[in-house]
C-alpha cells in the first residue's frame, strides 16, 4: 500500500510538473508519466444503501487519446472497511472496452447502509489513488446530519480549481453537481491559461473525450471525486452552449449527431448508475434521478436541457438565448412549452407525493426565480433571458403549482449555470407580494461557478433590488456551497474563494442561509 501511494504521488508530482511548465496539446505527452493508466483519478456516485458506482478511466497520457492501446483491458478492484484496504469487503473485475474510452463502471454491491468505505482499482502492477465514498441510510433511518458541496460550471481557462480543494477538506457526505462539468471549447493544456480563448470547440466523440480528460486531469478535481460520491446532471455546456433539446444555437442539421457523442462522453466520464443506451447508441440517455438519504432528503436530480421546447423568440436565424419584453413574445404564454418534457414532470410529481422525507431537494440547472430586467407590475411587462426558466414561465408554473400540490415536505431548489450566488423565495405570482392566496411555495438557493466568469456586482445589486423575492446576490466571487441538513432545518453557506487564478486561494464565507423546517422562508444564519 505504501508502495502503491509512493507511485500515485510521483505521478501526481510529474503532472503538477507538466502543469507549471505549460505543456501545450501537440507536446503534452512528452510531460507524462506514460506508464501510469490511472493518470484521471478515480471517482463514486449514485450512492443507494447497499450500492455505490466505482468510476475511472484507463488513460496514462489526458492529453493523448492513443497512449492506450485500443484493446479491452481487465481492470480488477476493492472496497474496504479501512483505508489501508485490511478488511475488504468486496472485490472483483470489469473490463475497460475501448468502445467506451477505456472507462469503468462498477456497481459495487451487497454493501452496508450509512457508512464509509474505501475503493481502488489495479492494472497489472499499477494501483489508482484509493478513493473514499458512502452509502445512503437505509430507507427508514433518519439521519442527524447531513453535509452535502454543491457545484456548477468550472470552464478551464478562467481559474484554478481551488474550490475543489476546499470541498475535499470540508468532507462532505455528498457532492452535488449540476452542470456545465466541462465546456465545450478552449485550448488544450495542462494548466488552467486563465484567459478566454475560443478555439478547439468539441464537435466529435473524440473530441469530447479530450475535453473531458483535460478537466480530470486536474488535481483538486481529483480530489473532490475521491473525497465522497457524487450525484450529478448537466447543463448545456456539456454539450453546446444554448442548446434546447435537439436545437443548437446554430440549428446545425447534424447537431443530433453531435449530441449524442457529447452524452456518450459524459457517460464514459461520470460515476453514474446508467446502462449504456441500447446498442451503444447514446441518442438519448435518461438522467433524471432519483436519490433518498433514508428520511432525511430525497434528491429529486433533474434534467432541464434534453426535453425542453426550443427557446423562445430567438433572433432570426439562430437558436440560442435571447433578451425580450414579454408583451413582445408570445411564445412566453404558450402552455404548451416545456422545460422538463412530460414524463419528466410525471415522474416529478410522482416522487414528490410518494416522499416521506423531511426534505425534498431538486437538484437542477438553473434558477427558478424570476429574474426581470425591470420592474414586474404585471405578467406582460417584463424583460426576461430566456434560456433559464424566466423563458419557459408556464412550465415553472406548472412545477410550482405541483410542489404546492404535492404534500412532499420542505421543497428546496438547488441552483446554478448563472455564476452567481442567490437566494430566492419562490411563489407562483411573482409580481405580487406574499400573501395567504399567494405563498412562499419553495426555497432556492444558487450557487455560483467553480471557476466560470460573471456579471459586475453592481449589476447583480440592481437584480435584487429589481425583484423583491431575491433576497441577496453575490457575482464577483466564485465558489460553491455548502450545506447542512438535519431533521430541524437546512443552513447553506455561500462558500468564495479569495481569488480563483491562485490554485491556493483561501476561502471565506461570504453569507449563510437557514431553512426551518415546515417553513420555505430563509433567514440569514
Amino acid at each position: 500500500m505504501r508502495e502503491a501511494r509512493r507511485t500515485f504521488l510521483l505521478d501526481a508530482a510529474r503532472l503538477a510538473a507538466a502543469a507549471a511548465a505549460g505543456t501545450a496539446f501537440s507536446q503534452g505527452a512528452a510531460a507524462v508519466d506514460k506508464s501510469y493508466p490511472f493518470a484521471l483519478g478515480v471517482a463514486s456516485g449514485s450512492p443507494l444503501p447497499h450500492a455505490v458506482i466505482l468510476w475511472t478511466r484507463i488513460l496514462p497520457d489526458p492529453l493523448n487519446a492513443a497512449s492506450v492501446s485500443p484493446i479491452a483491458l481487465t481492470v480488477r478492484w476493492e472496497v474496504a472497511e479501512d483505508e489501508a484496504f485490511r478488511k475488504v469487503v468486496a472485490a472483483g473485475s470489469a473490463v475497460a472496452a475501448p468502445e467506451l474510452a477505456h472507462s469503468v463502471h462498477v456497481d459495487a454491491t451487497g454493501l452496508r447502509p450509512e457508512r464509509w468505505y474505501w475503493y481502488r482499482f489495479m492494472l497489472g502492477a499499477a494501483v489508482s489513488p484509493v478513493g473514499r465514498t458512502r452509502t445512503a441510510p437505509a430507507s427508514e433511518a433518519l439521519p442527524a446530519r447531513l453535509k452535502v458541496a454543491v457545484a456548477s460550471c468550472q470552464h478551464w481557462e478562467f481559474g484554478h480549481y481551488a474550490a475543489h480543494r476546499h470541498i475535499a477538506a470540508a468532507a462532505p457526505d455528498l457532492v452535488a453537481f449540476l452542470g456545465d462539468y466541462i465546456y465545450e471549447w478552449g485550448p488544450y493544456h495542462l494548466r488552467h491559461p486563465q484567459r478566454a480563448m475560443r478555439s478547439d470547440e468539441s464537435f466529435t466523440l473524440a473530441q469530447y473525450r479530450a475535453r473531458y480528460a483535460q478537466y480530470k486531469s486536474d488535481p483538486d478535481l481529483q480530489a473532490a471525486h475521491g473525497a465522497a460520491p457524487w450525484i450529478v446532471t448537466w447543463d448545456d455546456h456539456e454539450v453546446a452552449n444554448d442548446y434546447a433539446g435537439d436545437l443548437d444555437e446554430r440549428l446545425s442539421t447534424d447537431f443530433a449527431a453531435r449530441r449524442a457523442g457529447a452524452y456518450q462522453a459524459f457517460y464514459e466520464h461520470m460515476p453514474l448508475r446508467l446502462p449504456p443506451a441500447q446498442g451503444g447508441r447514446f441518442k438519448g440517455v435518461r438522467m433524471f434521478q432519483r436519490y433518498d438519504w433514508g428520511r432525511l432528503a430525497r434528491f429529486h436530480v433533474l434534467d432541464d436541457r434534453q426535453y425542453r421546447s426550443p427557446l423562445p423568440c430567438s433572433k432570426p436565424g439562430r437558436g440560442g438565448s435571447n433578451v425580450v419584453l414579454a408583451r413582445a413574445c408570445a411564445a412566453l404564454r404558450d402552455p404548451s412549452r416545456t422545460m422538463l418534457g412530460s414524463e419528466q414532470e410525471a415522474w416529478l410529481a410522482q416522487g414528490l407525493s410518494s416522499s416521506r422525507a423531511h426534505w425534498n431537494i431538486l437538484a437542477q440547472q438553473t434558477p427558478m426565480a424570476q429574474s426581470s430586467g425591470v420592474p414586474v407590475r404585471s405578467p406582460q411587462d417584463g424583460r426576461f433571458w430566456t434560456d433559464g426558466w424566466d423563458g419557459y414561465p408556464v412550465a415553472r408554473r406548472r412545477l410550482l403549482d405541483t410542489l404546492a400540490a404535492s404534500g412532499a415536505r420542505n421543497p428546496l431548489v438547488l441552483a446554478g449555470d448563472v455564476h452567481t450566488f442567490y437566494a430566492s423565495e419562490l411563489r407562483r405570482d411573482f409580481g405580487r407580494p406574499v400573501s395567504k392566496a399567494n405563498p412562499v411555495v419553495a426555497a432556492e438557493l444558487c450557487g455560483t461557478s467553480i471557476t466560470s466568469g460573471s456579471r459586475p456586482q453592481y449589476r447583480t445589486q440592481e437584480n435584487v433590488e429589481r425583484n423583491p423575492h431575491i433576497l441577496y446576490g453575490r457575482s464577483d466571487r466564485r465558489g460553491y456551497m455548502l450545506m447542512d441538513v438535519t431533521p430541524q432545518s437546512a443552513t447553506t453557506r455561500f462558500m468564495a474563494l479569495e481569488d480563483v487564478r491562485h490554485a491556493g486561494s483561501g476561502q471565506s464565507a461570504l453569507a449563510a442561509f437557514a431553512i426551518a423546517q415546515a417553513s420555505s422562508r430563509i433567514v440569514r444564519a
